[in-house]
Parts: structure tokens; C-alpha cells; sequence
């Protein structure tokens, strides 16, 4: 990898590259874009294979937190991290204070969170040495478990994708296939059945579904048919990569709103794929943005639940102006949800450049 080519490439403001002796830490932190503020995402552990694929793991992830925070209308701005290592070995209270004093040498420039791999209980190690991190529990002064709010921000989604392509106000009798009852996919049952819709549930683990199907009534099925399904809408709640050239043949929905990150394998192919096949895909980092609206509202010290509320509920009206923008200009609903993000980045970018032309 030419590290300078590729940060020139997509618009990176900071690399940092960690590493201390003691603990065998091997970081990244990528920050891309603080012109909306600072710089919030996740620290995620992973065994990557190389130096490279991290480096570049964290550089994509935080460029997709500057879009999804700007695109929600939140002022803060793209970061990412990643630990290089096992999270199941290689875990240790001196890993992540070393890691904490890394995020608090960039000064506020990145805040970390909660990832893939990591926990609450990683985040409240970070916190002995940074004040720059959130997502904490209640009892640690922070926001607690965010996954409600971004389950909220998943059916205000739906509800719209409904009312834009089916012309419905609401989800009676809609049917609704649920990929992933963790966290998000289940508090999400629990807000459609409450709406009227009928669900069918998958799940790698059929503890999963049973309760699902137990608690509000949904068909449970296996694993690759939910691409099969008769239902209006698919909402993905678990693994990325899952909309590609083999499942978008086997769709029969009219609409793909849901909660998992990277639903896209090819976010330009299979965002073409899907409007020319007539589905509405409404785009995870916006639909999803109700976990990242919770930690917002804990890093300026303004939290209460009736405001994220409010805030994620308006996902709602965004999702609608993005479906308008992808008619009107007849472009897919990815890339309308990154001209909404970047116009809002560059009419900030052009307020701090007139500023300093005086």
C-alpha cells in the first residue's frame, strides 16, 4: 500500500499508527474528516492478515462514519480504529489502557467506541486513560446500551421505505423478513408486530428464532431462504455483504431496509443491481444511524432519552429526501445519500474557508 496515495485517495486528515512494546499492541486509528466536528467511531479487534488490510480496514470504515454521521445530521465527523489481534486471546487491561493513551495523544480529534470484537468492559479500560470515549454504561456517566435507538431508527426507516414505494401509512399486514434476531433484530420484532406487520425470522442460531417466534408470532425459517421469502420488505439485521449477484436474483421484495452494516457487497454495482431491479434500498449507514445519534447526545453532554428520540425519529424524513434525489436526478439511493452528506460537508467546508479569508 502507498499510504500517502491512498489517504490522498479518500480524503483522510490523520493516520496514526500505535504500537507498544509491553503489551504487543498493534493499532490504527483513522480519522478522515473533522470539519463537522470530531472525529467519532468504534475501536474494532480483528486477527487481520496484514498490516495493510487493517490499515485499510480503518481507513474505509471511518470514511463511511464521516457520510453516516453527516448524512443523520449530527456534528461530529468520521474516525475509526482497529486493534490488531485475536479478542477472544489476546485481551488484557494493559492492551487497552496503552490504546487509551493513544486516542487522548490525538488531543480530541477521535473519540472511540464500542466494535466488532470489542466490549462495554474494553471501553471502560480505555477510559482510564482518555476522557475520548462513549458508549459507556449508565453507571460510568454514559449512555448505555444503544441498540434500542438504532432498532427505532431501523422501523422509522421501514415506515417511510413503505410510504415512498408502497404508498402505505402504515405496516398492517405488511410482511417483514428479519435477518439476525440479536440485539437490534429483536427489538425490531417487537416494534413491527406491535405496528401490524407479520414477520418471518432468520438467524444462524435457532435459540434466536424460536424466541422470536415464540414472543410475537413470526414464522421462523432457515438461514438462506429469508432471500427467498414472499414479503414486501427485507431488513437485514446481521452480517454485511449478504445483497450480492447470487441473492439479488432470489429477491422478490420491493424493499431492503435494515439495520447490518456493509449490506452492499459492491455498494455501486449491487446499488445499480437493486434499481434496475426495482428494489428500494434504503442505505444502511443512514437507516442504522440511531446507535450513533445515542453516543452523540453522551459526547456533548446533553443526553436524554426524549431528544435521541426525536433525533432518530427524524431518520424517517432523511430516508424520504434521499428516495426524492434518487428519482429526480435517476441515480441509485447510495449515491443520494452521499450527495446529501457531502452537500452538507462542503457548505460547512465553505463557511470555515470564509472565516479564514477574513
Amino acid at each position: 500500500m502507498k499510504i500517502f496515495d491512498t489517504i490522498t485517495k479518500y480524503g483522510h486528515e490523520q493516520i496514526v499508527l500505535c504500537h507498544d512494546e509491553t503489551t504487543n499492541l498493534r493499532a490504527v486509528i483513522a480519522i478522515h474528516n473533522t470539519i463537522l466536528g470530531p472525529a467519532l467511531g468504534g475501536c474494532r479487534m480483528w486477527p487481520f492478515e496484514s498490516e495493510e488490510e487493517a490499515i485499510f480496514d480503518a481507513m474505509r470504515l471511518s470514511r463511511g462514519m464521516t457520510y453516516k454521521n453527516a448524512a443523520a445530521g449530527l456534528n461530529l465527523g468520521g474516525g475509526k480504529a482497529v486493534i490488531i489481534g485475536d479478542p477472544n486471546k489476546d485481551k488484557s487491561e494493559a492492551l487497552f489502557r496503552a490504546f487509551g493513551r493513544f486516542v487522548q495523544s490525538v488531543g480530541g480529534r477521535y473519540i472511540t467506541a464500542e466494535d466488532v470484537g470489542t466490549s462495554v468492559e474494553d471501553m471502560e479500560q480505555i477510559k482510564m486513560e482518555t476522557n475520548f470515549v462513549a458508549g459507556l454504561p449508565v453507571e460510568f456517566g454514559g449512555s448505555g446500551d444503544p441498540s434500542p435507538f438504532t432498532a427505532l431508527g431501523v422501523f422509522e426507516g421501514i415506515k417511510a421505505s413503505v410510504k415512498y414505494r408502497l404508498k402505505r401509512d402504515n405496516l398492517k399486514e405488511i410482511k417483514v423478513a428479519v435477518q439476525g434476531a440479536g440485539h437490534v433484530g429483536y427489538s425490531l420484532c417487537e416494534m413491527l408486530q406491535e405496528a401490524g406487520a407479520e414477520l418471518i425470522i432468520s438467524d444462524i442460531f435457532e435459540d434466536k428464532v424460536d424466541r422470536v417466534v415464540s414472543d410475537f408470532g413470526a414464522k421462523g425459517v432457515a438461514g438462506n431462504e429469508i432471500y427467498e421469502v414472499d414479503a414486501e420488505v427485507f431488513a437485514p439485521c446481521a452480517l454485511g455483504a449478504i445483497v450480492n449477484d447470487d441473492t439479488i436474483k432470489r429477491m422478490k421484495f420491493s424493499i431492503i431496509a435494515g439495520g447490518a452494516n456493509n449490506q452492499l457487497l459492491d455498494e455501486t454495482v449491487h446499488g445499480k443491481k437493486l434499481k434496475e431491479k426495482n428494489i428500494l434500498y434504503a442505505p444502511d449507514y443512514l437507516i442504522n444511524a440511531g446507535g450513533v445519534t445515542n453516543v452523540f447526545f453522551e459526547v456533548i453532554n446533553e443526553y436524554s432519552s426524549d431528544r435521541v428520540t426525536k433525533k432518530v425519529k427524524n431518520i424517517y424524513n432523511i430516508l424520504m429526501e434521499v428516495y426524492r434525489i434518487s428519482d429526480s436526478e435517476n441515480i441509485t439511493t447510495v449515491e443520494a445519500a452521499a450527495h446529501l452528506a457531502e452537500k452538507r460537508l462542503n457548505l460547512i467546508r465553505n463557511v470555515h474557508q470564509n472565516y479564514l479569508r477574513k
